[in-house]
């Protein structure tokens, strides 16, 4: 198995405390009522600590699709958060497991800086398909910003 590592980084106009309860403490109950085609979040395994695995349910292309996803590690204190993508339909053929560890700070005029370090653990060692990377990213940017419109329009 191949790791291949990206870095990403973005900026917010939420406070970071903010930003962090809505993604990681709340999340659950925040990502079903900011995203329509969130349907359902359950847990599978575990206790919602390091280790927790949940189901996330949603509606793509009028299927009801679902992703698994492991929690990795939480630092409340550092506003850090670190998940996997273990299944489900999020996760290519080639890859084992996709890692996102992200961590939040102080930005500009009280927002954050969102940095991303994402570990994609490849089936051999064949490199990420670019188009499913892209496909990924752009998902995962909508999401982050259909999130982020709902904690402004509900501050």
């Amino acid at each position: 198995m191949a790791v291949f590592t990206f870095e990403d980084q973005t900026t917010s106009p939420v406070a970071p405390a903010t930003l962090y309860k809505a993604l990681v403490k709340d999340a659950d109950n925040i990502v079903p009522k900011a995203v329509d085609s969130f349907k359902s979040v359950e847990i599978v395994e575990g206790n919602g600590g390091p280790g927790t695995i949940k189901k996330i349910s949603f509606l793509e292309d009028g299927e009801t699709k679902f992703v698994l996803h492991k929690i990795e590690g939480i630092d409340e204190n550092n506003l850090g958060y670190s998940y996997s993508i273990v299944g489900g339909a999020a996760l290519p053929d080639t890859a084992e497991k996709i890692t996102i560890d992200s961590k939040l700070s102080d930005g500009p005029n009280g927002g954050s800086v969102v940095k991303l370090s994402i570990k994609y653990h490849s089936k051999g060692d064949a490199p990420p398909n670019e188009d499913e990377l892209k496909a990924g990213k752009a998902k995962s940017d909508a999401l982050f910003k259909v999130i982020e419109a709902y904690l402004l329009a509900n501050a």
